[in-house]
């Protein structure tokens, strides 16, 4: 029988803990959760008994008995997972281990509301599964959401550039769609938590921002997302910057960072100047171009970015900036922002400071789901 007495939470936990591969023993798990080992014993013991967790093998000794390796048991399947973005979704499948087995981009409008999108991200879905993973079952979805999403509820709150989304409980809607486990998240945390994977644990505590159409960002402290209160933490692209041209913002505001570095906010100026461009592919094939104008505005971009990180890293002391998303793709905007920080940033934060381009790619933010999704999708027995 299983102990009743051991909390949802503390089994959570402890599962999140093995699928992260931030502890393998019982050892570990006492100094991780910080329980007694006769509470982890219990924990783990229920885990076996459900046949969410496999106990195998010996690993290395510290001094005393060699300990027994736990591990999550990879169930039979594959999860989806999708990272949505004003008018495309990258869709892929992820194995339960959280290897990226496939990733494909479709046409999407985010105005026409969750219905249209789901819909049309469901049937990616379904083609990926049919033409990679044929007669797997589905163990699980995860989808990252250009806006503010309350986590792990996962509700749309107040996202300016997602008319007819604010309030949408988008983790019920898929839960609803696919009967499987769902998780929702933010699109510039999810791509944090890829590209912290990616990197490994020696990154250390990691600001990472999300530029593509709008702009993301969150800290990575200890390998854990830094979430806050309601977990809406890292809305980075409404703190006001000087020399914005106090340009109107889609929050309602004026001269946030979003109507200068952003994407959009590049493709709005050019398209201004007479060019022909609407999007951030138009803005980013300019700049491959060398057309003059782009350039220049996306070298301002950059150090506009530069200038809105730099209190963020005078505070935080991080060991590491990465700058991920479609822009990060221009050496010149990351050379921008990376010259700004180091001239608005005390000398002592940016002595041992790296500052560069994503190395996940455009593949982060469903790595990150993969990360996220696993973890829920394993809880259940096998």
């Amino acid at each position: 029988m299983s102990d009743p007495s051991i909390s949802a939470t503390l089994r959570d936990q402890t599962l999140n803990l093995l699928a992260n591969g931030e502890a393998t023993s019982r050892a570990d798990l006492v100094e991780a959760l910080r329980v007694a080992p006769s509470t982890v014993t219990g924990v783990v013991r229920r885990l076996l008994e459900e046949g969410a967790i496999l106990e195998e093998g010996v690993g290395r000794s510290t001094g005393g008995r060699r300990p027994r390796i736990l591990r999550l048991r990879e169930p039979e399947g594959v999860l989806a997972v999708a990272e949505l973005g004003a008018r495309h979704a990258r869709v892929g499948l992820c194995t339960p281990d959280g290897r990226l087995l496939a990733a494909e981009e479709v046409a999407i409008d985010i105005a026409a509301g969750p219905g249209e999108v789901f819909e049309v991200v469901g049937a990616a879905f379904t083609r990926l599964r049919a033409a990679t993973a044929p007669g797997q079952a589905l163990l699980g979805i995860g989808a990252a959401m250009p806006g503010p999403v309350e986590f792990p509820r996962g509700r749309l709150v107040g996202p300016a550039r997602m008319p007819g989304w604010s309030g949408v409980d988008a983790q019920a809607e898929l839960g609803t769609r696919f009967d499987v486990p769902v998780v929702v998240d933010n699109d510039a945390k999810a791509a944090a938590i890829g590209e912290y994977v990616t990197r490994g644990r020696d990154t250390g505590d990691m600001i990472y921002v999300k530029a593509g159409t709008g702009i993301g960002g969150c800290l990575v402290s200890g390998g854990q997302i830094y979430r806050g209160g309601r977990g809406l933490s890292g809305d980075v692209t409404h703190v006001r910057v000087a020399d914005s041209g106090e340009r109107q913002c889609s929050c309602g505001s004026r001269g946030c960072l979003e109507t200068v570095a952003s994407g959009a906010a590049l493709a709005a100026q050019l398209a201004e100047q007479g060019q022909p461009i609407s999007t951030t592919r138009d803005v980013i094939a300019a700049v491959v171009d060398a057309e003059p104008a782009a350039v220049t505005l996306v070298r301002r971009a950059g150090g506009l970015l530069g200038v809105a990180l730099s209190g963020l890293v005078n505070f935080l002391n991080p060991d590491a900036v990465v700058i991920g998303g479609a822009l990060s793709s221009l050496d010149v905007y990351v050379a921008a922002a990376r010259g700004m920080l180091y001239e608005r940033c005390l000398p002592s934060m940016t002595q041992s400071l790296s500052i560069e381009a994503s190395v996940a790619g455009p593949d982060a933010g469903l790595v990150g789901l993969g990360h996220l999704v696993r973890a829920v999708a394993d809880a259940r027995p096998a």
